[in-house]
């Protein structure tokens, strides 16, 4: 191979990593829905926060019992 061939792949070879590697950096992000959650006739439990049914007595998560 010559020099200039040579030269070329492996420029090729470096950005195909650092592309690999952007990639795999973006894809580990927690990505937020662009949906607003629906919170009509639930309850937030006073302890943990966990939005629960509004026929719910007590929190599904922690067990805490839910006002009203």
């Amino acid at each position: 191979m010559d020099q200039p061939l040579l030269a070329i792949f492996a420029i090729a070879v470096i950005a195909g990593l650092l592309a690999s590697v952007a990639i795999l950096r973006a894809s580990r992000r927690p990505k937020e829905s662009p949906f607003a959650a629906a919170t009509e006739g639930s309850k937030r439990c006073p302890n943990c926060g966990l939005g629960n049914m509004s026929t719910d007595a007590t929190c599904a998560s922690c067990g805490t019992a839910l006002p009203g």
